[in-house]
């Protein structure tokens, strides 16, 4: 029957008992297939990250001056990292680090969610946060 119209018998579903096949022009389907494929690429959204620094002793201006970036960031729908590294003694208080991260989190609360809860990676403490 494919051969009468000049078209292809293409194996659908190969798993299936009996084994489901369709007439069909077959350079056309994977035209088809790739365009779509493309188009989908094409409407993707990348979602990039930023990332701010603070310190651990981070004076109040700084801080608000700080969580102004964030907020940018986060306005224009990136994820944000928010680090914090701990040089030398630093590393015996970072639970005093630990406060200063819960607080960036807690005054983000209205724009922003936390992605990944505060962690230590070495010596650099580090969450995430996401648009709301």
């Amino acid at each position: 029957m494919a051969e009468q119209v000049d078209l292809d018998l293409v194996e659908v579903a190969p798993e299936a008992r009996p084994p489901v096949c369709r007439i069909m022009d077959y350079g056309k389907y994977r035209y088809d297939k790739e365009k779509k494929a493309k188009e989908a690429r094409k409407k993707q959204h990348n979602v990039q990250m930023k990332t701010v620094r603070i310190k651990m002793y981070i004076s109040e201006h700084d801080l608000q001056y700080r969580l102004g970036h964030i907020r940018e960031f986060i306005g224009h729908g990136y994820r944000v990292k928010v680090s914090m590294r701990f040089l030398g003694r630093m590393m015996a208080y970072r639970d005093r680090g630990r406060e200063v991260m819960e607080d960036v989190a807690r005054k983000m609360e209205d724009v922003a969610a936390v992605d990944q809860l505060p962690q230590m990676e070495g010596r650099e403490m580090s969450m995430i946060l996401h648009p709301i």
